[in-house]
């Protein structure tokens, strides 16, 4: 499949698609849950994937990131086939892929630095003292420099929500994939994480994609909207999401 390039809307600059969709099914184990996807988000793009529950939006990011597979249809990210994507693969396409979820998912018995590193080890950093500088790089982006020595518990949510997204940048990740990372955070606290992850795709150049159901959020934070409906994506800028 060809990396689709075009002019930007501002018509100042080629994009590149970093994610394409073309024709795809989307199942879980033999249900059909998205049915002739076609999709294309671009390098540095923030896109919205909102839809009611049980529509598809985590059944879409799963196979993003490879853990459902693509087998109708064709799909790249990163520059990875997802049609001929197999385990031995998965691996290598989630180092460019940063992952943040609602519930954090940090581990409980170790300090922030030690999260982090525990991620920088399982994809195939072996040098402390680079693992150390990455460290302090990516909490520095969040906001948390001085916080590594902190445990999960002694964080409040949305310090921890900064901790998962300083391990979704650890690998300079080309894709962030955000399952509800607003879900569980006061308003004051929410917009000071999409304000992070609007700055992240600005100034590194990442594409974000996230899902949500926060018809506040994404008034207050617009950008482009896709919408899982009756086993359809519909892309469209102006959706209403009532």
């Amino acid at each position: 499949m060809h990396s689709l390039l075009y002019f930007a809307a501002n018509g100042n600059r080629m994009s590149e698609a970093i994610i394409e969709l073309s024709h795809a099914n989307i199942y879980q184990g033999n249900n059909l849950i998205l049915q002739d996807v076609n999709l294309s988000v671009n390098r540095g793009e923030f896109v919205y994937l909102v839809g009611k529950t049980g529509t598809g939006k985590s059944s879409l990011l799963k196979t993003l990131y490879g853990e459902l597979p693509l087998r109708e249809g064709e799909g790249t990210v990163a520059g990875f086939n997802l049609k001929t994507l197999d385990w031995k693969k998965v691996p290598y396409l989630r180092r460019n892929l940063g992952v943040i979820f609602q519930d954090f998912q940090l581990l409980t018995d170790r300090n922030v630095n030690n999260n982090l590193k525990f991620v920088l080890k399982a994809t195939g950093w072996t040098d402390e003292k680079m693992m150390d500088e990455k460290i302090g790089d990516v909490l520095d982006k969040v906001g948390l420099k001085a916080k590594g020595f902190k445990m999960p518990y002694e964080l409040s949510g949305g310090e921890q929500q900064r901790v998962d997204i300083a391990r979704a940048l650890l690998n300079s990740p080309k894709v962030v994939l955000a399952d509800e990372p607003t879900g569980n955070l006061d308003p004051e606290t929410s917009d000071e994480i999409m304000n992070l992850l609007f700055n992240i795709s600005k100034d590194y150049g990442t594409s974000v994609i996230m899902a949500s159901h926060d018809y506040i959020v994404v008034q207050k934070f617009p950008a482009r909207m896709i919408r899982t409906e009756r086993g359809k994506v519909i892309d469209n800028a102006t959706i209403s999401i009532e």
